[in-house]
């Protein structure tokens, strides 16, 4: 049966996300013919209803067509990239179906700005720029900056280090495995910008198109902030999802 994150994600969200990772991994290649509701729900240990509403939200996202009488299969175009991120775990679900291209490594420098958010004493800073693909496609070019003390936890692996390095790891994922005290939260703003040349070349879109520009900062349980990370996203590539709850 899927089970729940700490964040308490529902079931059928939980078995959406395993339904998704196989439909990348490429599991219902063939006639792509996804498995009926009753035998996910018999596999699961799920109602239904459950699986239903699993099914449903692949078909809101693109992944996937409902054919009466025949079955859910794999859509044939490919989908923008959308996913529902209400928790940090969600963030590092990223790793499950993306890659990034590693376009500056972690290096050391100097932003008043930068260092101003992460609350540092200095103005130097350690940053890495990358960029997002899902399924071959480019969609988020994002920069990440981490104080001196945090950047040292990650100075001997490769996949942040060097130019080229193309992996499904998420950065907040590799300080997890090396922080001794776990992110516990991201403060998260999100705006609409538009494409300057920068953009334009690592994204392919044109000069002046509409952005949709995220920050989050990544503070500790110990009310630290371990990471600043500001990315770019296509519009048309990828779409950003949350639920609200009383």
């Amino acid at each position: 049966m899927p089970s729940r994150t700490g964040s308490n994600r529902a079931a059928y969200a939980v078995l959406a996300d395993e339904l998704r990772a196989g439909i990348v991994r490429g599991d219902y290649a063939g006639e792509r013919r996804l498995p009926t509701e009753t035998s996910l729900a018999v596999e699961h240990g799920l109602s239904r209803q459950t699986v239903r509403r699993a099914y449903l939200e692949l078909v809101s996202e693109g992944l996937v067509n409902r054919v009466p009488g025949r079955g859910t299969f794999v859509a044939d175009r490919p989908p923008t990239y959308r996913r529902q991120f209400a928790s940090v775990e969600d963030l590092m679900g990223l790793a499950i179906d993306t890659t990034v291209e590693i376009v500056r490594p972690l290096s050391r420098g100097v932003s008043i700005e930068t260092a101003a958010r992460l609350a540092l004493d200095s103005d130097v800073v350690h940053s890495l720029a990358y960029i997002r693909s899902h399924q071959g496609v480019p969609f988020g070019w994002t920069t990440v900056s981490l104080p001196p003390s945090v950047a040292t936890l990650l100075s001997d692996v490769p996949e942040v280090s060097t130019v080229g390095a193309s992996h499904s790891l998420t950065v907040i994922g590799l300080l997890e495995q090396r922080l001794t005290h776990p992110i516990a939260e991201a403060e998260q703003t999100i705006s609409a910008v538009r494409a300057d040349g920068r953009l334009v070349d690592l994204l392919g879109c044109n000069p002046d198109d509409p952005i949709l520009r995220i920050d989050r900062l990544f503070i500790s349980a110990t009310g630290d902030p371990v990471e600043l990370s500001v990315g770019y996203f296509l519009p048309d590539q990828y779409t950003y999802r949350t639920t609200l709850r009383r």
